[in-house]
């Protein structure tokens, strides 16, 4: 008997007209084999590591960092503390979650659990697939999207011992960090992100089982993933 009440499916569809970060491929399908033609149908995939809802690892900003193949089956079905600050991103896109903002939610619902991935609620899926509106670039060409402060990583992975870091925007980084600050605090060791997830506003604060299913290619930084929240 199953234990979870519903399934929320926490990624974007990919497609080559979804948002991409700047400077990376767009995805792209060529057909190589028909139903009509071959008796059978078959595609090759052009696509980034890190594009769409993605994982990435250590070895996405560390030389000698885990890769994604070296992740164990345990790094990928973790326990979710979720964190929805969709009203203040909504009119701030700029906004960067703090230490203090973290600790307010632990007041309310409890000490973030060890071994949990934190995941920030922003809304900002409702602006996918619209590259322009997503990555939000102003006219010098920098981003402006919400994102962990790069001590409130430093806070959740030293005080709060947690596996990782996700967000509904297209990196946990603000997007006016140029400089990834956040992420090469997190990605360390046998800790992950996710980004570019969606539906985050739809899950409880606390209780929710995270399900990554992520390609384990050899020697590579990441993966696209389809991911999954249990509910119970």
């Amino acid at each position: 008997m199953k234990w979870w009440r519903h399934v929320v499916d926490l990624s974007h569809p990919i497609s080559p007209e979804i948002p991409v970060w700047p400077g990376d491929p767009r995805p792209a399908f060529t057909t190589l084999a028909t139903i009509a033609g071959h008796g059978y149908a078959l595609s090759e995939i052009h696509i980034g590591e890190h594009t769409g809802t993605h994982v990435g690892t250590a070895a996405h900003l560390q030389p000698g960092g885990v890769t994604v193949d070296q992740l164990e089956p345990e790094d990928l079905i973790v326990p979710a503390a979720v964190l929805n600050v969709s009203e203040r991103a909504l009119s701030d896109p700029d906004f960067t979650l703090s230490v203090e903002d973290v600790r307010a939610w632990e007041a309310r619902h409890g000490r973030v659990p060890p071994d949990s991935l934190v995941l920030m609620a922003t809304g900002w899926d409702a602006r996918w697939p619209d590259p322009t509106a997503y990555l939000n670039a102003d006219d010098q060409g920098v981003m402006h999207f919400p994102g962990f402060a790069p001590q409130t990583v430093t806070w959740l992975v030293d005080e709060r011992r947690v596996r990782g870091l996700g967000i509904d925007t297209p990196g946990i980084d603000p997007g006016r960090d140029a400089g990834l600050q956040s992420n090469r605090r997190l990605l360390r060791g046998r800790h992950i992100h996710l980004e570019n997830l969606t539906r985050l506003t739809g899950l409880p604060p606390l209780g929710a089982w995270v399900i990554i299913g992520a390609l384990p290619w050899v020697g590579r930084t990441g993966s696209p993933a389809r991911v999954l929240a249990l509910i119970p």
